[in-house]
């Protein structure tokens, strides 16, 4: 199979759909591999790395779309790169399509197969390819916070530890998944004062085993969410419903009556965010403010650490990449049902539930679909 790398255009993103070891891997399974010139500056891998890994490094994105039998990227392909796509070339990336109706109605009329990352599931459930960002996102959004707590930002001037006789701050994380552990586990480490939501009870448990009395667990009604948001000086959401739009947890009226410098770190803003005064931002502009609380809701956060995050996601992401190519989409989705919830658009058929509801579309079987 030849497989297309371009070059990230989304507002400062600097991670690459594959690194030259992957590169080297695929290679070795006698698969080829075009990669557009400079996609893997952000990460420190030079097209000489590229090409010593086995690659074809090529002049732009439209020579890597028009030669390749499966893109593979990190973000979810921009206006331009959708205008890029044909029928049947593979697409494998985040889509993060339920609140993004224009890049749905993009990738139906290209009649691509568009593979999402954060649909993909596992034994046991889970969701391997967007773990690894939820971790760095999780671990992030404390930082994130912080900065934005401090005064020149807006922020309440607070230091998220305290010194000695100085309380610490009070971090509110909504969700015990991926996401609010990682937050938690970073929360922790500065003294703050950390309390973690959650309606899942399992879910909790598992953060009191894993925190002990350094967290506060509490679960999830309206009531305890208004109680906690509205005494938080940081509010981390880490709500996710696989595939579908995040539930509006804090309502416009509980920002309203948070104090002023009080900030809002929205993770779940890839799929429209928990919070209903949430807007996705940019690295280059992370911030806006609604009344005097702050809000943090950049899109791709872990785009802001590309070396990182783009190796933890080829840890992932690799061996399904492998697969596709080994054994052609149609076969690896047949035999792999996991893969197979992965599928969230092929052939103008909209084929994930989540998406199909959030959008207003008829949802397709996956299976039928993919027997063609």
């Amino acid at each position: 199979m030849h497989i297309g790398v371009p070059k990230e255009i989304k507002n400062h993103e600097y991670r690459v759909g594959l690194t030259p070891p992957s590169v080297r891997e695929i290679v070795a399974h006698g698969h080829s591999v075009d990669v557009e010139t400079g996609a893997g500056a952000g990460i420190g891998a030079t097209d000489d790395a590229y090409r010593a890994a086995g690659a074809r490094v090529v002049p732009n994105a439209e020579a890597v779309f028009a030669a390749a039998d499966m893109i593979v990227k990190v973000k979810e392909p921009q206006a331009p790169e959708r205008a890029l796509l044909r029928r049947g070339q593979i697409l494998f990336t985040y889509l993060h399509l339920a609140p993004d109706p224009e890049q749905c109605a993009d990738l139906i009329k290209s009649n691509a197969v568009c593979i999402a990352y954060e649909t993909v599931t596992q034994r046991g459930g889970g969701l391997p390819l967007l773990a690894p960002m939820s971790e760095v996102a999780g671990r992030m959004s404390i930082q994130a916070g912080a900065f934005c707590l401090e005064r020149a930002h807006g922020g309440k001037g607070i230091l998220l530890g305290g010194v000695a006789g100085v309380p610490s701050a009070k971090i509110v994380i909504l969700g015990a998944g991926v996401v609010g552990t990682n937050a938690a586990q970073m929360a922790v480490g500065t003294g703050a004062q950390v309390v973690v939501i959650d309606r899942n009870v399992d879910a909790l448990r598992r953060m009191d085993r894993l925190l002990g009395a350094r967290v506060i667990t509490v679960y999830s009604n309206q009531d305890n969410i208004e109680q906690h948001v509205l005494d938080a000086d940081l509010v981390i959401g880490g709500v996710l419903v696989p595939g579908a739009a995040a539930p509006k947890l804090v309502t416009r009226k509980m920002v309203d009556a948070m104090s002023p410098g009080s900030v809002i770190v929205d993770v779940a803003i890839d799929q429209g965010g928990c919070c209903e005064t949430a807007k996705p931002t940019t690295h280059a502009d992370p911030t806006y403010k609604v009344g005097e609380v702050v809000h943090y809701c950049v899109a791709n956060m872990p785009g802001g650490v590309p070396r990182t995050s783009t190796y933890a996601l080829n840890n992932a992401t690799l061996p399904f990449v492998l697969h596709i190519a080994d054994q052609g989409w149609r076969k690896a989705l047949t035999d792999d049902e996991h893969l197979r919830r992965g599928l969230n658009v092929a052939f103008g058929k909209v084929t994930c539930p989540e998406v199909a509801e959030a959008l207003g579309y008829t949802c397709e079987d996956a299976e039928a679909v993919v027997a063609g």
